[in-house]
């Protein structure tokens, strides 16, 4: 596709229909050569440049100032500029490309700053076009060469050397205006989605510290909570069933922030000797390896094949399931399994000590209140990141059939 000289992208706007050129980067940008010798710049406007957030103040993304003793030979960059870093990350290691949507700053000489054309270009199409990591690559691999200790040796002007597609400077503004709203859609669900688990969280201190009580059907209160022992409200790792033939195994790293992310069916002949948890439906697993990353799974489905690594306690209970896997994300819980762990590297709980840790517990009744409400919580988190993932998919989509 690189040796063409135009090309006819696979989703477009209907009102355009010339073919997009071919294009050297060179005739949309110019190289920025200003310095911040007048040091109109201090190290407090100093700017990184993320893969994820873009261009960002430096202190704000990092917690502190990277700078060397002096900036007054760092590049300006104003709003409105292209920076070029050159240093690799893992999805491009040959340096990412991105816009300065922010306030004007400056970076080290680590970075090229590039200014738009404007008779032949628009910013944000640029930066559109190489947030696509199969775009960034393609583009610079061929002219980048890496150094012994895998520094980037490339000249700032020769960074434009090669070409892209592009469209007119109307298809250009139309593409990234389009983009920019399905953008603050994303940045609105995002918000949504934070303020949602703030708000779980706050309630959850308040409910299971007792500032917060439900009342009964009457409108009179609940029996006083009742300390025990883990132990004696469920079984603790319960004595399994023989193990089926094949079965899915559950190890740490199949659940990520609560959902079984990776199914792997295996024999059982073939399955690693810490395969030993046979789960029914409701049961619970707390994560006793780094229990602190609080990456539990709840057991919601009827299947009866489903296998855990022992790297989880398996928790069962005859009361309320729910109830009892949100208490297992409370801060004083937590508190209590990371000050039982024991270990270098990669510390951990036993079953044992897990089993005696002191907790309160409601009424039945009481904790199908407080279950009921904690899920209706997590379902709108949930329908939340749902809509996140499906918008964040589709611009995804709708970027590669434009661009690549």
């Amino acid at each position: 596709m690189e040796k063409l000289q135009s090309k006819i992208p696979q989703v477009r706007f209907p009102e355009f229909k010339e073919a997009w050129e071919h294009k050297k980067l060179s005739d949309l940008l110019s190289e920025a050569k200003k310095r911040n010798n007048d040091l109109k710049y201090s190290k407090d406007e100093v700017l990184s440049v993320s893969g994820e957030l873009g261009i960002v103040n430096q202190i704000e993304h990092l917690g502190r100032s990277y700078a060397g003793v002096s900036v007054h030979q760092y590049h300006v960059v104003e709003t409105g500029d292209i920076v070029y870093t050159k240093s690799p990350l893992k999805a491009n290691p040959f340096g990412i490309i991105k816009l300065n949507k922010g306030k004007a700053g400056i970076v080290s000489t680590l970075y090229a700053v590039y200014k738009v054309n404007q008779n032949t270009a628009y910013g944000p199409f640029i930066d559109y076009y190489f947030s696509l990591d199969a775009n960034t690559n393609r583009y610079l691999r061929p002219l980048v060469k890496k150094g012994a200790k895998n520094d980037m040796k490339i000249n700032n002007a020769y960074v434009l050397h090669d070409k892209i597609f592009a469209p007119s400077i109307s298809e250009q503004t139309r593409i990234a205006s389009f983009f920019t709203v399905l953008d603050k859609k994303i940045a609105q669900l995002k918000q949504k989605k934070s303020l949602l688990e703030q708000y779980k969280k706050g309630i959850m201190q308040k409910l299971f510290s007792q500032e917060l009580r439900f009342k009964n059907e009457n409108g009179k209160d609940f029996p006083k909570w009742e300390k025990k022992k883990l132990g004696k409200v469920a079984d603790v790792n319960p004595r399994s069933d023989i193990l089926p033939d094949t079965f899915i195994y559950i190890d740490l790293e199949s659940v990520v922030k609560g959902r079984l992310t990776k199914k792997e069916r295996i024999n059982k002949s073939e399955a690693p000797s810490r395969a030993q948890r046979l789960l029914i439906k409701n049961d619970i697993l707390f994560q006793m390896v780094r229990p602190y990353q609080r990456n539990n799974f709840f057991f919601k489905s009827s299947e009866k094949d489903f296998v855990a690594s022992t790297g989880y306690a398996q928790i069962r209970t005859s009361g309320n399931s729910e109830f009892l896997f949100q208490f297992l994300h409370e801060e004083t819980f937590v508190r209590k399994v990371i000050e039982k762990c024991t270990g270098t590297g990669y510390p951990a709980i036993n079953y044992t000590d897990l089993s005696n840790i002191i907790i309160s517990i409601p009424s039945e009744n009481e904790q199908n209140k407080i279950a009921n409400f904690l899920s209706s919580i997590d379902d709108k988190i949930n329908r939340t990141e749902s809509q996140l993932e499906q918008t964040q998919k589709y611009k995804k989509g709708l970027l590669q059939n434009m661009f690549c």
